[in-house]
C-alpha cells in the first residue's frame, strides 16, 4: 500500500481538513441535512487539528518535499488556481449565473491535484481529482436539470470527499518508530 511520509500526512489531513469543513458551509440546507454538515464540518476540523498534531510531531523525512523549487512550484500551483476560481467565479457572477460558482470551483480544485500528484509524490491525488471533477460534473447537471440548487450538491459531495481523503492520509501514515 502507497504512503506518504508521516509529516505530509499530517500537513495533508490539516489543509484538506479544512477546505472540507469550508465546502460543507457552502450549501444551505434545511434540516436535517444542515445539522449533518455542522456535524461533518466539526468532524472535518477535527481531522484537521489531528493533522496539525502529526504534523507537528514529525520530523521532515531526508529528500522530503520542501526545497526552494518545489516549495516555488506549489505556491504557482496554488496560486493559479485561486485565480482561476476567483476569476471565473466573478464570470459567472456578471452572467447572472452565480449558483454555479461552487461548480467552476470544484472542477479548478480538482483539477489542480494533477500537477500536484508529481510534486508531493502521492499518485492517490489522481483519484481525488477525477472524484472532484466528477462532483462538480453531477453539481452542473443537477442544477441544470432540477430545482436542486449545484451549491447543495457540491458542497456535500467536495467536503466529502476532502475530508475521507484527509482520514485515509492520516490512517495510512507510516506509525512513528519507537
Amino acid at each position: 500500500m502507497l504512503t506518504v511520509p508521516r509529516r505530509q500526512a499530517g500537513l495533508t489531513a490539516l489543509y484538506l481538513g479544512v477546505f472540507a469543513t469550508i465546502w460543507f458551509s457552502v450549501p444551505a440546507a434545511d434540516q436535517p441535512l444542515r445539522t449533518l454538515l455542522i456535524v461533518a464540518s466539526v468532524a472535518a476540523l477535527g481531522t484537521a487539528v489531528a493533522g496539525a498534531v502529526v504534523a507537528a510531531r514529525s520530523r521532515p523525512e531526508t529528500g522530503a518535499v520542501g526545497d526552494r523549487a518545489s516549495d516555488r512550484r506549489y505556491l504557482l500551483i496554488v496560486v493559479a488556481e485561486f485565480v482561476a476560481a476567483g476569476l471565473g467565479a466573478a464570470l459567472l457572477a456578471l452572467l447572472g449565473r452565480s449558483a454555479y460558482a461552487p461548480v467552476l470551483v470544484c472542477a479548478v480544485v480538482g483539477v489542480h491535484f494533477f500537477p500536484l500528484t508529481p510534486l508531493l509524490r502521492d499518485p492517490r491525488l489522481r483519484l481525488l481529482g477525477v472524484a472532484m471533477c466528477l462532483v462538480a460534473l453531477a453539481g452542473l447537471v443537477t442544477g441544470l436539470a432540477s430545482a436542486v440548487a449545484p451549491g447543495l450538491v457540491v458542497g456535500v459531495g467536495a467536503g466529502l470527499l476532502l475530508w475521507a481523503y484527509a482520514v485515509w492520509t492520516l490512517a495510512t501514515a507510516p506509525r512513528p518508530a519507537g
